[in-house]
């Protein structure tokens, strides 16, 4: 039973995952080229930004560590103002110091000195600013909060800017007072700005040359993806035959060859399955013929006649099976199953496969070799392959003739041979014997498919190793056959099973 809750719950989720898919396909459509783009504007825009922040705090720093250092400088040089230079002794009257001290300073314009005496007006020195900010309401109450204590006041004056405040108090025998100094830091600020304001300008316009250049180098370097994508969707399974243009020596371009081998790959599996279908049907199509010509024709009173047909039917499905299990060996060749490895001794093994051998006709079996050492192999595989060489020696030889297995192993590789004494393979079919359903010349009675050498081949393959054919006795009247299977020592690493 659903309850309602359930029922809201559910719709809930549909609606989280229908947005969640509108979301991820909304961002499908924007093309790498657009996101590649966006994310190198704002990388720059954030470096940008953050640089233009450093500047201003580290600027920041610096015009106040400056008026730092021009209030110290002048509180040292009116504390080393002692003696009075016109009677030659020390200084006894507070304004008369004020005085003398306001008169030899040259203040910088961004600064004012003031000299206060109880009882009288101000003493100051001339700029820019006059007696406007001592008129400031700001400038009186800083001064009045540090007329005792002497000390620093920031205030913020909407005429004159941010402006620095420091009192000094004097007092000696001739009374008290003070000296203020005034620091005006608009300019600097102003200054500041006029140069953030002229980085940010730059800024904006190396953000869009930047943006610019990031979309027409990303397309320049996306176009093999563009070129690559095309091709795909051009090609179908009917079709494998086309590549992807390679250029240049990049990334991109080891992706681009990487799918072209895939491509070749896959071309190769089609065609040899397309032909592998090909030739097995038509292998296929005479028994089934046969069989269905003796049936159509079958008298069904004549029990000799249904005993033949049964004998000749059987003898054609026993063919058929034989064919059928060929095919099977072969198409398991590429699958990553085909294998069992494990260490093999490769002497005792050729030593078995000459005693299995010996059952497959009346020859003169001969062990030429047995190496000493091991290899890792699917034995059973491997005895599969020497008795299919063996067996298509005894074919090709009469009684008494020779065949003969034998092995030799060296640090790399391992090779397994079957060689006989009866007639030479003709030059001209060497290569074909090893094709599925290729035959050269064949005796009365060899029933077989042409898929014997073709599964030696295969599982040769499938070891990561090569079958070959050479002459026993080579010259200018060639003798007898010699087939090697020659494999790799180290061991095969199989694709992952699925």
């Amino acid at each position: 039973m659903t309850t309602r809750g359930a029922e809201t719950t559910r719709g809930a989720e549909t609606t989280l995952t229908t947005g969640t898919t509108d979301r991820g396909r909304r961002l499908a459509q924007v093309s790498v080229r657009t996101r590649i783009t966006v994310v190198i504007a704002l990388l720059t825009a954030l470096a940008m930004s953050g640089a233009g922040l450093l500047v201003h705090t580290l600027e920041s720093s610096r015009i106040e560590r400056a008026v730092n250092d021009q209030i110290d400088q002048e509180i040292a040089e009116f504390r080393e103002l002692r003696i009075d230079p016109r009677t030659g002794e020390r200084f006894d009257d507070v304004g008369r110091l004020l005085h003398v001290f306001l008169t030899r300073n040259v203040p910088d314009d961004d600064e004012m000195l003031v000299g206060y005496v109880e009882g009288t007006k101000p003493l100051r020195t001339k700029n820019r600013y006059g007696q406007e900010i001592l008129d400031e309401p700001a400038y009186q109450a800083a001064v009045d909060r540090t007329s005792r204590d002497g000390g620093t006041s920031v205030i913020d004056s909407e005429r004159f800017g941010e402006v620095w405040v420091t009192l000094v108090p004097v007092s000696n025998a001739g009374g008290d007072g003070a000296l203020v100094l005034v620091n005006f830091l608009a300019d600097e600020h102003t200054e500041l700005d006029r140069t953030l304001r002229t980085y940010t300008l730059v800024a904006l316009m190396s953000l869009g040359l930047i943006t610019a250049i990031a979309g027409l180098q990303s397309g320049r370097l996306l176009a093999p993806l563009r070129t690559l994508e095309e091709t795909a969707r051009d090609i179908t399974t009917t079709d494998l035959s086309r590549r992807i243009p390679e250029q240049g020596n990049d990334d991109i371009t080891a992706l681009t060859r990487t799918i072209n081998l895939m491509l070749e790959r896959l071309d190769a599996g089609f065609t040899d399955q397309r032909r592998f279908l090909d030739d097995a049907g038509h292998e296929l199509k005479t028994p089934l013929t046969v069989m269905r010509g003796h049936l159509e024709l079958l008298d069904l009173g004549d029990p000799q006649e249904v005993a033949e047909t049964r004998d000749l039917l059987l003898d054609e499905v026993d063919r058929m099976s034989r064919l059928v299990g060929d095919l099977i060996v072969l198409a398991k060749t590429r699958r990553p199953d085909f294998l069992t490895t494990a260490p093999v001794d490769l002497g005792q093994l050729t030593t078995d496969l000459l005693a299995k051998a010996r059952v497959l006709g009346d020859r003169e079996w001969v062990l030429d070799a047995a190496a000493d050492g091991s290899v890792v192999v699917d034995e059973q595989r491997i005895t599969q392959a020497v008795l299919q060489l063996t067996d298509n020696a005894v074919k090709h030889t009469d009684p008494g003739d020779t065949v003969a297995i034998g092995s030799a192993l060296t640090d790399t590789t391992a090779t397994i041979w079957v060689r006989d004494t009866g007639p030479s393979v003709p030059e001209e079919i060497r290569e074909r014997i090893f094709e599925r359903f290729g035959r050269g010349q064949v005796r009365p009675g060899d029933e077989g498919f042409g898929l014997g050498l073709s599964i030696v081949r295969a599982i040769a393959e499938a070891h990561q190793g090569t079958v070959s054919l050479a002459d026993t006795s080579p010259g200018d009247r060639p003798t007898g056959a010699r087939f090697e299977i020659t494999l790799p020592t180290e061991e095969v690493t199989p694709w992952p099973r699925s």
